[in-house]
């Protein structure tokens, strides 16, 4: 048989029936089906029963001497990088979506509920931005989200609210109501701000944080090594010498890159940062695992003591989803230790396994797309992102059926906590730290007549101290009177947060917002921008909303 003619039949075979990794170092390519690898098997059986010598019978014709096949057209097109008659494999995402291998989840979207039904709606709080964070990216990529990766709470939240702080206590509860500008004629919205109490800089307790870092293979595309590197300069900036950091890395396998350091050699730290380069599959199992080993040997009282994931997400050995991997670390979360998952990238992401880990490892979620957004969270807010001042923190809103005739929470859907659980302090709930607020929207409608000089809705918070471990709980209600005549009169952050809800609510497609638009929205954010002092976050939201209608006009 042609030597050439084989060679040629085993590569294609090869290229047909062998697993192998793509090229962004994650994603195993399937064996064909069994139909497949039956015709490839049925043509090699035919191919060598033709061309070998037979076993009797007459020999075999004496071959022509082998002549050097020159390639085909196809080939040679295919060899040079061009269109091919065979195909040479690609990296380009199938269905034309916008980017390859990412992992979302999608929670459903809150129904209205009678209140003659449930009066009650219950809910862990959570300080989490990251899906407005990967929205902005998309948005900027010139593709709209995927609808199951907004949460609506993350939107709200995202942006900075002027709550007054408490008095005493961890949390000032600030409520306020106007006609709703997208939600029809008779109903309303219901604004229920939480603001946690504000620490200085100077004052928080000291830390010892370890950096876990993926520095797996898929960390080497758009340069996401790079951008967490340069992200954890501005934190290192930012600690004192008191504080102390390590660094555990992960690839195929996890490992110390730097043992507890003091933060008063800011230059060591550094060196460890600066150094790191991708290599590897991506084993984040194990790095967590090392990575809260060592916090617990850092563990002491009175001190923070944090995990700082810096990951695209993607975990392709050992155990690789959120359930699994907490299970092999939870001891360490009830010690006291605290976890912030900060994801990188866009593509070979998975946002569902950095939220779970964040929410059951006690800590905050956040993405980071750009340096600026990295300073927001280590400089800005680096001391809420560190020191926690409420655990297991709870709402629960009570709505009065004598004023109230439904109601609707915008968001918060993988955030329910059952009614009769509000007290139940062994229900695991969300952590808020400090000079966080949380937002919460809803949508009501009143009855025709309801009662005059009673509450529309009494709302109570509960969470446990974490330096006492005392369990406190406040309350505060609202009554129909106090609800603002026209949704101008609101505050202008309350307007905000409408446009903002809208905003998410149309992007990942909810039934409650079908008969609304982004033009709508649009306009809305634009006035704004000059009722809040050209905020630049206002800005850029008010620029978001131009590009997704454009987006999606196009679409």
């Amino acid at each position: 048989m042609n030597p050439n003619v084989i060679a040629h039949f085993v590569s294609t075979l090869y290229a047909h029936a062998h697993p192998f990794l793509d090229p962004r170092g994650k994603e195993m390519r399937r064996w064909p089906g069994r139909a497949g690898l039956l015709s490839l098997l049925l043509a090699a059986t035919l191919l060598f029963t033709a061309c070998a010598s037979p076993m009797t019978g007459a020999p075999a014709p004496v071959a022509a001497p082998a002549q050097e096949m020159a390639p085909s057209p196809s080939y040679a097109v295919a060899a040079e990088g061009g269109p091919a008659g065979y195909s040479t494999g690609g990296t380009a995402p199938v269905n034309d979506a916008a980017y390859d291998a990412v992992f979302f989840k999608n929670y459903g979207v809150n129904p209205f509920i009678d209140t003659e039904d449930d009066h009650l709606s219950t809910f862990a709080m959570d300080v989490d931005t990251a899906s407005y964070s990967v929205a902005r990216r998309v948005i900027q990529d010139g593709y709209l989200p995927d609808p199951a990766s907004v949460r609506v709470e993350e939107f709200i939240n995202y942006f900075r609210h002027p709550y007054p702080g408490p008095e005493e206590g961890a949390f000032a509860i600030h409520l306020e109501g106007a006609p709703s500008p997208f939600g029809g004629a008779n109903y309303q919205l219901l604004r229920v701000g939480i603001q946690a109490k504000r620490i200085q800089a100077d004052e928080r307790q000291d830390a010892s944080l370890v950096f876990v870092i993926d520095v797996s293979g898929s960390m080497a595309q758009e340069n996401r090594l790079g951008l967490v590197q340069r992200s954890l300069r501005l934190l290192v900036d930012e600690l004192r010498p008191t504080d102390e950091v390590a660094i555990v890395v992960y690839g195929s396998r996890a490992r110390v890159v730097l043992p507890p350091t003091s933060g008063a050699d800011k230059n060591r730290i550094l060196q460890a940062i600066n150094a790191l380069a991708p290599d590897g599959s991506t084993n984040a199992e194990e790095g967590l695992l090392l990575g809260y080993q060592l916090a617990e040997e850092m563990l002491r009282p009175e001190r923070i003591t944090r995990l700082i994931l810096c990951s695209d997400g993607v975990a392709n050995v050992g155990n690789t989803g959120p359930d699994s991997i907490l299970k092999r670390v939870q001891g360490y979360v009830d010690q006291g230790i605290t976890l912030t998952t900060v994801g990188f990238g866009m593509g070979n992401y998975n946002d569902v396994l950095m939220e779970q880990l964040a929410n059951d490892g006690d800590g905050s979620y956040a993405y980071v797309d750009t340096l600026e957004e990295a300073r927001r969270i280590f400089v800005e807010g680096l001391t809420g992102t560190l020191q926690v001042v409420a655990r297991d923190a709870k709402v629960q809103v009570d709505f009065n059926p004598e004023v109230v005739s439904r109601y609707r929470l915008l968001g918060y859907e993988n955030r329910r906590v059952d009614d009769e659980d509000f007290r139940n302090d062994e229900v695991d709930a969300g952590e808020v730290g400090a000079g966080h607020s949380v937002t919460a929207l809803y949508e009501v409608k009143f009855v025709k007549e309801p009662v005059a000089d009673a509450p529309a809705a009494t709302v109570a918070i509960r969470y446990q101290d974490p330096e006492s471990g005392e369990v406190v709980e406040l309350s505060q209600a609202i009554r129909r009177e106090a609800f603002h005549a026209s949704f101008q009169d609101a505050s202008p952050s309350f307007q905000l947060d409408a446009a903002v809800a809208e905003y998410a609510e149309l992007l990942r497609e909810s039934y409650w917002a079908q008969d609304g638009s982004l033009s709508a929205v649009r306009e809305l954010a634009q006035r704004l921008t000059g009722l809040m002092d050209q905020d630049p976050d206002v800005l850029e939201f008010a620029y978001l909303v131009s590009q997704a209608e454009r987006i999606a006009g196009h679409e």
